[in-house]
């Protein structure tokens, strides 16, 4: 099996965890709107929110929760779902 560059670093980096201080999935749970905001606005979510990149990196059942709510987000990029409450 043939592996790209950077594989095994990413590999290895999940093995050890982040070097910076991780979310719980509480956490993660509780800032993800946030997170998912800044993302769409353009912002660099990653760099704002470390711990939270940090999670999602490592964490398939957040990254998850974070994927879904990035793809229903962009169906609604104007946010008019979220403004109708």
């Amino acid at each position: 099996m043939q592996h790209k560059p950077g594989d095994l670093g990413r590999q290895f980096e999940r093995m050890i965890g982040p070097a910076d201080p991780e979310l719980g999935c509480d956490e993660c749970f509780d800032q993800l709107d946030a997170y998912v905001e800044l993302e769409m606005t353009g912002v660099r979510a990653d760099a704002t929110m470390p711990a939270m990149r940090a999670h999602l990196e490592g964490c398939s059942a957040c990254r998850d929760d974070h994927d879904s709510l990035l793809a229903f987000a962009r169906t609604d990029p104007a946010g008019t779902l979220r403004d109708r409450g």
